[in-house]
């Protein structure tokens, strides 16, 4: 069973936001504060920047192959599939680390609003929203995002009003005196501290499969989600350095909240607006938690697929939903609420981040060095390689930034990883990646191995993407022949060469074929658009046996000289087919005319490299599809 394709734009920029705004903002800027002072907010604002590269190159990727899974998906068939297993396993683990730190805020704030509960009180409502937001999920993942927006929409809207009561009081001169001196260090140890405050911007793309129409969806989605939040962010954090004093700030565990006391001083409005904070924290980490159960559960269910863990990860529900991986992602994070401080696991959760935006920065540029046929992403990342190339220097400047013990944690969780992968999964995994092909095209080595399994699978992926059925006509178009002449040439030279490649195929004989070929033109020109030419089948060109049909799809830049007026076509389709075939010819030609009807087909047919491109242009054009 696949995946619904039921989230649209709303969904996407509802998950992306809802995964940003949580502790990054409700508790994070007390701790960041203690190390720079008001200067955190040009930290917010430079994690934010240092956000646009992973998203660019995120965006690019998951247009082009929008698959469950998201990063592992891109990693293991760019990169290979040992480094797709580390950035599987790095992905799933920080994505629930991160949704497992919001649910304990969660308790958190419950005990601002219900003081005096116990710590395991407070982790027992943040298990029992886990198991809430677990059961929508298993429920519909359509459900899961809708339930995502109206949570979002009512936090952007206490969020959006504290802003415009909050900056007519706030003190510039506070802002400036600041807290700290100028320390540019500190600014960036920040920057790399609040970081993870954005990292839920990229998980959309771990659903991207779900998606029903990715290339618009995704990249507006995230545009607007980035913008909004980033801009919140600053907002916000410039308001609260405006409000609080120093003092105030180094002895708050939430200067959201603490801030509201200040701003407010009618009592009534003010524990309404503290009430109001407080719950918009509370949806901020319920928003977090259940993007993360969603975008997570899907890296499991992708690995699945390849082998990389077992089947019952990738079991779907009749809903369309992963229930395993669901549960799987939902335990973890329960054991994490339960049993562990996760100030340490937070930073490897970072640094893991940090990680995988590298490698999907270098995924884009192999990607783009192999120029592979059937790469087509909708949104292309613009300066390529400027961006992913700064993006990667940034990213390692952070993690350097991050102390030694989350550094040794992951290198000794990713040699794990990979000595795991050469133990247990090589053998059965033949992939081939793209990183592999690049080396051997680089060195100018033989390619011992095509790339023809993954531009097969790339393929798939597009006519998915693209809500391209596979009908009878796709088929034979997936297997068709395909001439790429050269040169100006005669109509009887172009089906010289038609006649050899179906002998070649069919066993008919060379000159009996050309001749039947001929002998149509002659009676009955197939001119059909200008620059093309259909030289059809029936009812001269016809082969022995039952259920035999064939096209020929033949591309000369150069031009054909058609016929004795000197009329040149660019194109031409052959039609092959045995006399059952007749019904079936009719509705081909009637496919071919809606094709060369599509909007971008003869430009992207014209700009096509190879015979493989110009099947895949033929599979894309718009048309109806055929009932077989």
């Amino acid at each position: 069973m696949k995946l619904i394709k039921s989230l649209k734009t709303y969904d996407i920029f509802s998950l992306a936001s809802g995964a940003m705004i949580s502790s990054g903002l409700f508790i994070l800027p007390a701790v960041a504060f203690k190390e720079a002072g008001s200067w955190i907010i040009l930290s917010y604002f430079f994690a934010g920047i240092l956000m646009v590269p992973a998203l660019l190159s995120q965006l690019e990727l998951a247009t082009a192959l929008p698959k469950a899974g998201g990063t592992y998906f891109y990693i293991d068939r760019i990169l290979g599939s040992a480094s797709g297993m580390a950035a599987g396993f790095a992905n799933w683990f920080s994505i629930a680390l991160k949704s497992a730190l919001a649910l304990v805020g969660i308790g958190y704030f419950a005990n601002l609003i219900f003081p005096g509960l116990s710590e395991f009180q407070l982790k027992l409502i943040s298990g029992g929203a886990c198991v809430i937001f677990t059961i929508i999920n298993i429920f519909s993942a359509e459900k899961a995002g809708h339930s995502q927006g109206i949570l979002v929409v009512v936090l952007l809207f206490i969020l959006a009003q504290f802003v415009l009561i909050g900056y007519r009081q706030a003190d510039i001169s506070l802002i400036i005196s600041g807290g700290k001196n100028l320390d540019w260090s500190s600014i960036i140890s920040v920057t790399g501290m609040v970081f993870i405050s954005y990292g839920g911007l990229t998980k959309v793309a771990s659903v991207a499969e779900e998606v029903k129409n990715p290339g618009k969806s995704l990249v507006k989605g995230s545009f607007l989600a980035f913008l909004i939040v980033q801009t919140l962010y600053v907002l916000i954090v410039a308001i609260l350095c405006g409000v609080l004093t120093p003092e105030e700030f180094f002895k708050s565990h939430s200067p959201v909240i603490d801030s509201a006391y200040k701003l407010f001083t009618n009592p009534v409005i003010h524990w309404i607006e503290v009430i109001l904070l407080s719950l918009a924290a509370i949806l901020a980490f319920i928003t977090t938690a259940n993007a993360g159960i969603m975008s997570a559960s899907r890296v499991p269910l992708a690995m699945s697929r390849d082998k990389m863990l077992p089947k019952s990860f990738g079991r779907l529900s009749k809903n369309g939903t992963p229930v395993f991986s669901i549960l799987a992602t939902s335990l973890f994070m329960l054991v994490l609420i339960f049993t562990l401080e996760l100030k340490d696991l937070a930073k490897i959760a970072s640094l893991f981040m940090l990680l995988l935006f590298m490698m999907v920065n270098l995924s884009v540029i192999v990607i783009r060095v192999t120029k592979m046929n059937n790469y087509r992403p909708v949104f292309k990342s613009p300066l390529f390689p400027v961006i992913q190339i700064l993006g990667i220097v940034f990213y390692t400047a952070l993690i350097f930034n991050m102390g030694l013990k989350p550094i040794i944690t992951s290198i000794v969780f990713l040699l794990i990883s990979v000595v795991w992968y050469y133990l247990f999964i090589n053998k059965s995994v033949t992939r081939r990646s793209a990183l592999v092909f690049m080396i051997e095209k680089v060195a100018k080595k033989e390619i011992l191995t095509s790339m023809e399994d993954l531009e097969e699978e790339l393929l798939g992926i597009l006519l998915q993407r693209d809500d391209v059925k596979e009908d009878r006509f796709c088929n034979i178009i997936r297997n068709s022949i395909v001439l790429d002449l050269h040169g100006e040439l005669t109509r009887d030279d172009v089906f010289k060469e038609i006649a050899i490649k179906v002998s070649e195929r069919w066993g008919t004989d060379v000159d009996n074929f050309k001749l039947k070929l001929n002998q149509r033109e002659d009676d009955s020109e197939t001119l059909v658009y200008p620059g093309v030419a259909v030289p059809h089948a029936i009812p001269h060109v016809i082969i022995d046996g039952e259920d035999l049909f064939d096209i020929v799809l033949v591309r000369d830049r150069d031009g054909i000289i058609w016929n004795s007026d000197g009329t040149k076509v660019h194109t031409a389709f052959c039609l092959i087919g045995s006399k059952d075939q007749r019904d079936f010819h009719l509705k081909a030609l009637m496919s071919i005319a809606q094709i060369l009807q599509s909007p971008s087909f003869i430009e992207d047919w014209e700009n096509a490299e190879t015979p493989e491109e110009l099947r895949t242009v033929m599979l894309l054009a718009k048309r109806r599809f055929l009932e077989n």
